[in-house]
């Protein structure tokens, strides 16, 4: 297996390394980041209606000090007296603002079974993430074209590679550890990253740890060029000095994009039945380096999976999840939108259509639209795993991550044995990791160890 993976690693080294780095979006540009801070604000709500010819003028001139204060115009604007939406990012605020809870209906759930349905969560998110890792941030119009030429629409396994491909559908530089007949680990990718990273936070920190432990963590264990948008604002505020949670705050235009969220499912996991608990633990993670929408993003899918650890149906699941979603937030109007969208009987293309309409003004990788793209996926999925990451991947946008995310909550609900054996096989148990320490781990072995976390949290 050794020779395996290093025959492997040769073969995509240098090619890949080479367009990683004309890929990385450097959001630490002062042009990014003001014009990106334009749109997060225009979108949270902030009247910048005057300021988009200063920000214009202020990119063009390509002055660091003329950037500079078109950026603190912009972080002194107003909340419109029209926003609709309240979205706290104050712990006791987002707790006070959540409607009464229902109770968690609970299975009886024995070691064996919570053992399964942890390993079904790790497989699930692992091949959910390699599914749409060789065509993230594809469109889904794109995606389709692929498929239809590849003869492979909708998806039943893993990407096939066109030979040759046209240009203009060339897969992502992962392609040769990650397509059909290719696979022989889960590549190294920051949705499982971030789990296995959080799982050891669990064990060197405890259940009580805090954004300045997570922080410690990311400084020790995470390389900096494999964190990206509000993560690596969040790091490179931690370098300068900043203290959490300001490092979510300052100068981080990306503070309600999807990096919050891909870090979500450790808390779930450890939390069999109990969404708040998970809920906490993701508030802890994410305001390092998120507010708003992006904290919820994180609450909502580790609540999420904990509910299903001890259900058997989706969408009663994801009815919980709400409880713990800001009611008056985006976050939780999108994934209320797709629910109604299934309750009226929408076929998918026409549920996909209409996500597309309402949220696709969002950046592909921003949380509310791949949120609401994860919950239709799961519900239009219909309790099948190659349908239910099918369509996360086949939906376009942020698809690694809406993959894993789908594939995990899909392992929680129905346990490793509902995976078919196409997709967990070609993994050999193995995942390649940037986290310090881990590269090489197996996935029984952290599916073990995470049991152990969510056991010694059942005990305490």
């Amino acid at each position: 297996m050794r020779e395996v993976v290093g025959s492997r690693v040769d073969r995509v080294g240098r090619s890949q390394r080479s367009e990683r780095r004309q890929a990385v979006l450097d959001v630490l540009a002062p042009a990014a980041l003001v014009s990106d801070e334009l749109i997060q604000r225009r979108e949270s709500g902030y009247d910048v209606t005057e300021l988009d010819d200063l920000v214009r003028l202020a990119i063009e001139s390509g002055s660091t000090e003329e950037m500079d204060a078109a950026y603190t115009r912009l972080e002194h604007t107003s909340l419109r007296t029209d926003w609709p939406y309240e979205e706290p990012s104050a712990l006791d605020d987002i707790r006070r603002s959540l409607p009464n809870r229902a109770d968690v209906p609970q299975l009886e759930l024995d070691d064996d079974g919570l053992r399964d349905r942890l390993l079904g969560a790790w497989l699930g998110r692992c091949a959910g993430c390699n599914l749409g890792k060789p065509v993230e941030g594809w469109s889904r119009g794109k995606i389709r074209r692929y498929l239809d030429l590849a003869d492979a629409y909708p998806i039943t396994d893993y990407l096939p590679v066109l030979e040759p491909w046209p240009e203009d559908l060339k897969l992502n530089a992962c392609w040769p550890e990650t397509t059909r007949g290719n696979i022989a680990f889960m590549a190294r990718d920051d949705d499982i990253d971030y789990t296995i990273l959080g799982m050891h936070i669990l064990e060197q920190h405890g259940s009580g740890f805090g954004p300045e432990d997570v922080a410690e963590e990311w400084l020790l264990r995470l390389p900096f060029f494999q964190v990206y948008t509000a993560e690596r604002v969040a790091y490179a505020n931690l370098i300068r000095g900043i203290r959490p949670p300001d490092t979510a705050h300052y100068r981080n235009p990306y503070r309600e994009w999807i990096g919050a969220q891909i870090r979500a499912d450790m808390w779930g996991y450890v939390c069999p039945g109990d969404p708040e608990g998970a809920a906490a633990l993701a508030f802890a993670d994410a305001s390092l380096s998120h507010t708003q929408n992006g904290i919820y993003g994180e609450m909502w899918a580790a609540a999420l999976i904990a509910a299903c650890f001890v259900m058997t149906d989706a969408r009663a699941a994801i009815d919980v999840s709400l409880d713990h979603v800001p009611p008056r937030s985006r976050l939780a109007a999108a994934i209320r939108d797709v629910c109604d969208l299934h309750t009226n009987r929408l076929d998918w293309e026409s549920a996909r259509d209409e996500v597309e309409i309402r949220y696709g003004h969002y950046s592909s990788v921003h949380t509310v639209n791949n949120a609401a793209l994860v919950t239709a996926a799961l519900l239009w999925g219909d309790g099948d795993f190659t349908r239910t990451i099918g369509l996360a991947v086949q939906g376009g946008w942020d698809t690694d991550c809406t993959g894993a995310t789908a594939g995990s909550i899909f392992g929680a609900l129905h346990g490793a044995g509902a995976l078919p054996s196409h997709w967990i096989d070609p993994l050999n148990d193995l995942v390649r990791s940037a986290i310090m320490g881990y590269d090489l781990s197996t996935l029984s072995d952290l599916a073990d160890r995470t049991f152990r976390l969510a056991q010694a949290r059942r005990e305490a």
